[in-house]
């Protein structure tokens, strides 16, 4: 298929913007960048014993988010919206005030509450309903949200937490299953429980690592692998910014899978129609999840596991495959050989990171043009390379690592 058009580049670096922490500018409809500073509430992943639940937000950013353009998603809707596909959320709960979210949530147990909203800010990059003058909507919008605790109410996970959530998204029927916990070590509850996913047929897509350590200044550990996301049979998606390029201090896994925007990005809350900005590899796994909906959707009669393999073969070209829906739903399956069948020897994967960043870069929402910004999209959007650089990944049952 073609690739994006300059126009599309050039509209994408129009709503770059210059980053602090939770400040974005959102992008006038002629594609000039303005220059009213709005500034977000950010989104946590947990919550101290003495926090109070996150609230609502007041600010409703009207334009389209960067990572809405990048993804394309206002063309792979004449393909796909995600209808007959049902999404699990494995997270912090999914709350059912949320204006955006009425009436596309069944939860499990006492999953309809959620005091984080960390787990509502992901099932609404999946699936919250378009409104009239505002440019950010679910990437698969009629997908249906199944939502699962998989940690306790303070956001804390523990692989029985996430195993038990895996398995009630299995029993509730969901085809794709997002985890967004990502835990140092597995055990053979958590395993069994990617293997039941894996017997029927539903794809679970996890958070490759951790979020980075909020305070901007810790060193990250050398590395390693993060659980659930490591277990064959998983698609991992790690998170990247505007630029594609990972946090500062952000967690590294010895493998990964996918590519897809997570670092500043925006999203809703579990109350009150304003949003949120938020970073961390749990959202590019939901922007992940939502266009395996978008793929499943298309294409009912596809396994988890070419549904997986659809969505790294058609990734754009990197070091680590960057997220492509439009390219997943459009590409003709096996135009782009995967390098699955090549005899290469599984090698370390370091995923970039800014060291000259700062924390309120990562939690930016960029929407501005920077020089070098405009060069970059530009380069990526208009010339970028056919597709299929993709990682070994294969279903669940075999040895080893998923990705190489």
């Amino acid at each position: 298929m073609r690739r994006p058009r300059l126009r599309y580049a050039l509209l994408a670096v129009a709503t770059l913007l210059s980053a602090s922490t939770g400040v974005i500018a959102p992008a006038a409809e002629a594609g000039v960048a303005s220059t009213d500073a709005v500034r977000l509430p950010v989104m946590p992943s947990q919550l101290a014993a003495s926090a109070a639940c996150t609230g609502g937000s007041a600010t409703v950013v009207k334009a389209m988010p960067w990572e809405q353009q990048s993804l394309q998603l206002t063309r792979t809707r004449q393909f796909s919206t995600g209808a007959g596909v049902t999404v699990a959320v494995v997270d912090t709960g999914v709350s059912i005030k949320a204006p955006a979210l009425t009436g596309r949530v069944t939860a499990v147990g006492g999953a309809d509450e959620d005091c984080v909203g960390h787990g509502t800010f992901v099932a609404g990059l999946i699936a919250a309903a378009p409104v009239d003058g505002v440019g950010f909507s679910g990437a698969a919008g009629q997908a249906h949200i199944v939502a699962v605790r998989g940690t306790d109410q303070r956001g804390t996970a523990t692989d029985n937490t996430v195993a038990n959530g895996i398995r009630a998204a299995v029993d509730a029927g969901a085809q794709v299953i997002e985890v967004s916990p990502a835990l140092t070590r597995s055990s053979s509850t958590l395993h069994d429980a990617v293997s039941y996913a894996a017997r029927h047929g539903a794809l679970i897509v996890a958070a490759a690592v951790p979020d980075a350590p909020r305070d901007g200044t810790s060193s990250a550990p050398p590395p390693q692998d993060y659980w659930p996301a490591a277990e064959p049979g998983v698609l991992s998606v790690v998170d990247v910014d505007v630029q594609g390029r990972r946090p500062q201090a952000a967690y590294t896994p010895r493998h990964t899978d996918l590519a897809a925007p997570g670092d500043g990005v925006l999203g809703i809350g579990p109350s009150g129609r304003g949003h949120f900005i938020g970073s961390g590899p749990s959202f590019a796994a939901g922007y992940a999840a939502a266009t395996a909906a978008l793929v499943r959707s298309a294409n009912p009669g596809l396994s988890a596991a070419e549904t997986a393999r659809r969505l790294i073969t058609t990734a754009y070209p990197a070091d680590i495959p960057r997220l492509d829906p439009y390219g997943a739903l459009t590409s003709v399956p096996g135009a782009y050989p995967s390098r699955s069948a090549q005899a290469e020897a599984p090698r370390l994967v370091r995923l970039e990171t800014d060291e000259a960043g700062t924390r309120a870069t990562r939690r930016a929402l960029v929407l501005t043009g920077l020089g070098i910004g405009l060069i970059l999209v530009i380069t990526w959007a208009a010339v970028a390379a056919p597709k299929g650089r993709a990682r070994r990944w294969r279903p669940a049952g075999g040895k080893g690592s998923t990705a190489g």
